[in-house]
């Protein structure tokens, strides 16, 4: 239990510092005033789609937990869904260990709107199930359309082995969708069945998974300039690479990771404004919500706390 414990933060302070190190011997050269001028040349209408852009994420994010508490049959105000979902994702995505801390306040939340801790763990499978198969459609369809991107971090890989690499993604992803549709039998893995979600569910998961991405993709290609930019389905495809590998380090917001992959899969571009586009990416989708979150937590125990007061006096 107590290695546990420990093993996360160690393993993401360690991925900080190596990837601190690598992003300094990329941007050794850089200044503080280049990423600054990049910052500025940015314009008033693509900070206006970037924010557009963290509004769909945060909304896509929100329905992770609605359409997850459909399949388990069980009846939330939307608002509440909105801001439990909101504030769940703002902490986690910034302090790491997402099961964890959003665990914690998934279960603060939902408990206090009768879910139970097996329902509530179920809910978190799913909303975890819906970004991997999400990650997955985009993943197969950006190696699809834009197979020449894997020579981006690497000289070593086939293009035709990453066309192919997304074909056998996005028939993995059709397996799932028939078997939902033809209603086949659980599957018993061990001790555990699992049993295929409903239709409605899974293109649910289709939509939303995508979508949630696609808008924190587009947080960072607004900000990025024109000169040298390769398209947004080359962005997104950096992206998922970076966001997901950020999830597996542990680092807390990715520190470090991002910024890396980011760097290295836009050779073509200047660093600073690459480094400009993600400081945005981190003002919008990390630390402003971040802020608010930390809010909403103070809000929702002072009101539990009073209803708990109230009670206890009656």
């Amino acid at each position: 239990m107590t290695l546990k414990k420990y093993l996360w933060p160690v393993v993401g302070a360690a991925t900080i510092a190596v990837c601190g190190w690598l992003l300094y011997k990329e941007l050794r050269g850089l200044s503080l005033d280049d990423v600054w001028d990049s910052l500025m040349a940015i314009s008033a209408m693509h900070w206006l789609l970037a924010g557009a852009s963290t509004l769909v994420a945060y909304a896509a994010l929100a329905g992770y937990d609605r359409i997850a508490l459909m399949q388990l049959g069980k009846n939330v105000n939307l608002w509440f869904i909105t801001v439990s979902s909101f504030t769940t994702y703002a902490l986690s995505h910034n302090v790491g260990a997402s099961v964890i801390s959003g665990g914690v306040v998934r279960y603060r939340a939902y408990s206090s709107k009768g879910l139970s801790a097996r329902e509530i763990g179920g809910l978190i499978a799913l909303c975890s199930f819906t970004f991997i198969l999400g990650t997955l459609v985009l993943a197969g369809l950006v190696l699809v359309l834009k197979p020449h991107i894997i020579e981006r971090f690497g000289d070593g890989f086939a293009i035709s082995a990453s066309s192919a690499t997304g074909y056998v993604i996005l028939a993995l992803v059709a397996l799932y969708v028939a078997a939902s549709f033809l209603r086949l039998p659980p599957v018993t893995i061990g001790g555990t069945q699992l049993t295929y979600p409903s239709p409605r569910f899974v293109l649910s998961q289709l939509i939303i998974g995508p979508l949630e991405l696609i808008g924190a993709a587009g947080i960072i290609y607004f900000a990025l300039p024109e000169v040298g930019n390769p398209g947004f389905i080359v962005v997104l495809g950096i992206f998922l690479v970076s966001f997901s590998a950020a999830l597996i380090s542990h680092a807390p917001g990715g520190l470090g990771v991002l910024e890396l992959v980011f760097v290295m899969g836009l050779p073509d571009m200047d660093p600073a404004d690459v480094i400009a586009a993600l400081l945005v990416f981190r003002l919008f989708y990390l630390l402003i919500p971040f802020a608010i979150a930390l809010g909403v937590i103070f809000v929702f125990e002072r009101t539990q706390f009073r209803a708990t007061q109230s009670s206890e006096e009656s």
